[in-house]
């Protein structure tokens, strides 16, 4: 499981990166401006600059210094730690998360979908995984693509079971 979170945020970001313009079907949207592939009103949707940017907050998650928890405790934070994440991105909040597959010490990331880093602390401190001092965050405001609004509503599409299965 955690390998297809990684790889599907692995390519979700490579993604919002390309320069390249993939020609895709002709969509059906009413009273869209839509000239040369830019879509008006989907750029507004989502908060695109002129540039189909969006500033973001992008959280390193860490390794804490409690981590010595027995395995049901942990396991049982990794599940709360879990349950926020789809909180968080129900409530619009958490536009991307995914862990990091290699058991290092950098443990995952999260783009919150919020402009200030004092936003982003606050949503932060309701992970019961940072409360228990499992996990901390480090915190930098960001600037990417504006198309980071829709990954939750595709990925929605392409989940058949929930992650705290």
């Amino acid at each position: 499981m955690k390998k297809s979170i990684f790889c599907f945020c692995f390519f979700v970001i490579l993604w919002s990166c390309n320069q390249t313009v993939q020609e895709e079907a002709p969509k059906v949207v009413e009273s869209a401006e839509i000239t040369n592939g830019y879509d008006s009103i989907l750029a507004a949707k989502v908060g695109a600059d002129d540039y189909g940017m969006r500033q973001y907050v992008m959280a390193f998650l860490k390794a804490g210094p409690n981590r010595d928890q027995d395995s049901t405790t942990a396991a049982n934070l990794q599940t709360a730690h879990l349950e926020n994440i789809g909180r968080l991105a129900e409530a619009g909040k958490l536009s991307l998360a995914g862990p990091f597959m290699d058991d290092g010490e950098m443990r995952g990331i999260y783009i919150f979908n919020v402009t200030t880093i004092e936003e982003a602390k606050k949503l932060t401190e309701t992970d019961p995984a940072i409360q228990a001092g499992r996990l901390e965050m480090e915190l930098h405001p960001w600037y990417g693509s504006a198309a980071l609004m829709e990954v939750n509503n595709l990925h929605n599409r392409l989940q058949k079971k929930d992650i705290t299965e």
